[in-house]
């Protein structure tokens, strides 16, 4: 398992090594010339400025919608936990297109931010619940009868305690924040992942767009690192509750206001951009792909996430297992090597591969395996939190008695650990899959020449202002991803905020 695992750490660490090495290969006054111009620094500071943005309002939204879904008795909880999780099924490209519909000529910073925001609350809202559904609610009790206001005992003693589960999902929205490249593309933002991409797709030196790409994955290091030095900073760990707290019962002015509030960012977030792409539905015109095309992309789609699942899923098997049995220094660094794709923007993983295909394996640019290879890098992560927590869930009795009854350690792992870590196992599978159907840049970049999947089909129309034409592959995107949508919505059911 040692072995394995440390062999999927350097493959995973090998885009990012490649990079740098890349870049010191250049001509370093030509480097130098890209790295420092203004126009590096402007694409710089804006994309700093809408990741800050967009990670302090997803962070607000979704603390806000946390509590409401856990404290506050509402009418349909059920539902409202839908609609919470439903914006993970937009890939923000598709929310910023459904806009632009509605909205002609819709761009700038502004919309970018509040597209952004809206399509990544629950990364916030979703492990927030989880941590209000087990602190101990006492502590603010005590705050409220020594005479602190609700506002000001929830800001000093409750949000201390949900903090790091809060900053924890904040960091994911900065990682997309940084990352992505198809709604600031649309919504004509120019930022650094749009900057790369016209310096791949329009210079000769690919050590320049390598030198922008490695600017971008330092800032992506550097939210990890704020994210951790802050979560330190947020005070001890949360007391846990014995049982999750009841909700509780306020006036129905207030609970209208909730209920009112959670359906205008769940209209703004879904219904409107629905709507958007089924009324362009008529309007395809002459750039609609047929009926074949169509299936032929949803086809490709498919079979790239099923592939890219099952890669990555076998690659985060030993990783996983060696950290939820053996948390050891050794494998503590091969986490971290394996987990770097979660701070790697899909770009960044593409240029550094196309470089390693050209150098190491010329055949393999634009194929198949190297478009898996990009996607298996960047959700690794994915599939190793979610294994990590299977296998961690199975008792290591199990196997000792497996053992007792003949079986070797091969054995007793396949037939007891791995079998009883399956449904988590394959829960992280569908999270991959899922997040494969949806990536734009790095598919952009390494698909193989003539193919096609629904992103691309979605980018492809749009470029071209055929946004009617856009209407169907959009449509098909989200409904691949309510698929962990939904999952999500009943996975936090079983957080116990129905109890009485």
């Amino acid at each position: 398992m040692l072995a394995a695992a440390t062999l999927v750490a350097a493959a995973v660490a090998a885009p990012l090594v490649q990079l740098v090495v890349r870049v010191a290969a250049g001509d370093p006054a030509a480097v130098a010339a890209v790295v420092f111009r203004p126009r590096t620094l402007d694409l710089l500071l804006a994309t700093v400025a809408i990741t800050l943005a967009t990670a302090a309002g997803a962070l607000v939204l979704g603390v806000a919608t946390a509590w409401a879904l856990t404290r506050v008795w509402l009418p349909a909880r059920a539902l409202w936990r839908v609609i919470a999780c439903l914006p993970l099924a937009l890939p923000s490209f598709v929310a910023a297109f459904g806009w632009m519909s509605v909205i002609p000529g819709l761009s700038g910073p502004g919309p970018l931010v509040a597209v952004l925001v809206l399509s990544t609350a629950p990364y916030v809202t979703v492990p927030t619940m989880a941590a209000l559904a087990r602190i101990d609610t006492s502590v603010g009790d005590v705050a409220r009868t020594l005479g602190r206001p609700p506002v000001r005992a929830f800001l000093s003693v409750t949000l201390p305690q949900v903090l790091p589960a809060a900053l924890a999902g904040t960091l994911l929205v900065a990682l997309y924040a940084l990352s992505d490249f198809g709604a600031p593309a649309l919504l004509r933002v120019d930022t650094l992942t749009t900057g790369i991409y016209a310096q791949f797709t329009g210079g000769f030196d690919r050590s320049l767009s390598a030198a922008m790409g490695l600017v971008l994955a330092v800032l992506a290091a550097l939210c990890v690192a704020a994210e951790s030095g802050a979560r330190r900073r947020a005070g001890a760990r949360a007391a846990l509750h014995a049982s999750p707290p009841a909700p509780v019962t306020i006036g129905r002015g207030a609970t209208a206001a909730i209920v009112a509030g959670l359906a205008l960012v769940g209209v703004a977030a879904v219904a409107v951009p629905l709507a958007a792409l089924v009324a362009r539905l008529p309007f395809a015109g002459r750039y609609a792909a047929t009926v074949p095309e169509l299936v032929q992309a949803a086809t490709t789609t498919l079979a790239l996430g099923a592939g890219a699942a099952l890669v990555t899923v076998l690659a985060a098997l030993p990783v996983a297992w060696l950290g939820a049995r053996h948390r050891t220094r050794v494998v503590a660094v091969l986490e971290t090597l394996s987990s770097i794709g979660h701070a790697l923007p899909g770009l960044v993983v593409a240029l550094a591969l196309v470089a390693l295909t050209l150098a190491l394996a010329p055949g393999a640019y634009q194929g198949a395996a190297a478009l898996v290879v990009a996607y298996a890098v960047l959700f690794l992560p994915k599939a190793i939190g979610s294994s990590r927590a299977a296998f961690a869930a199975v008792p290591t009795a199990l196997e000792d008695v497996a053992r007792t009854l003949g079986d070797g350690p091969a054995a007793a792992w396949r037939r007891v650990t791995l079998v009883s870590a399956a449904p988590g196992i394959l829960a992280g599978g569908v999270l991959v899959m899922a997040a494969v159907m949806k990536e734009l840049p790095a598919t952009l970049m390494l698909r193989p020449i003539g193919v096609d999947t629904l992103a691309t089909e979605l980018w492809a129309a749009t470029s071209a202002g055929a946004y009617g034409a856009a209407a169907w592959p959009a449509l098909l995107l989200v409904a691949v991803g309510l698929v962990p949508a939904l999952a999500m919505a009943h996975g936090i059911r079983s957080l116990g905020e129905d109890s009485r």
